[in-house]
């Protein structure tokens, strides 16, 4: 029997990519300043598509909402959609959407030679070991995430 090391996964709900339409929408041509104001453009000249911006590998790219706060201190949180490339190869470091023991879960990996970490990024969950011995899958590499305020 298999047995899991996983404590409060974060959950992950996956959607897949439609990229059909386009959607592009105004972009204005200036950067905006997060510190002193700055004038503003009049004009809004430029459009921008979110799917052709983010979206590298349609076929292999899927959205999935976060559940649960282990990611937070990355700035991932409850509620946020992420990006996910399927086909983007897993390196050190690494925000990854992971198959653990049966649930899905949203860790920076940590690649060694005989495991594999999944490294929360909140000090209340602790770092998982995943063995030979786990049912374990790198799923897809996280490669943006939208947020809501």
């Amino acid at each position: 029997m298999k047995t899991s090391n996983l404590q409060q996964p974060q959950e992950v709900s996956l959607y897949k990519v439609e990229i059909n339409s386009s959607m592009e929408i105004p972009l204005v041509s200036s950067t905006i300043s997060a510190g002193f104001p700055s004038p503003a453009d009049d004009f809004l000249d430029k459009g921008i598509d979110l799917h052709k911006e983010y979206i590298k590998h349609p076929a292999s790219t899927f959205y999935a909402r976060v559940k649960g706060n282990s990611m937070k201190d990355l700035g991932i949180h409850n509620g946020d959609l992420m990006i996910i490339d399927k086909s983007l190869k897993p390196k050190n470091g690494a925000v990854a959407v992971c198959y653990v023991d049966g649930s899905f879960t949203v860790k920076t990996i940590k690649i060694e030679a005989d495991c594999c970490w999944l490294i929360p990024a909140n000090e209340k969950y602790k770092p998982i070991k995943v063995t030979k011995d786990n049912d374990f899958i790198i799923w897809g590499i996280v490669t943006n995430v939208i947020k809501s305020f």
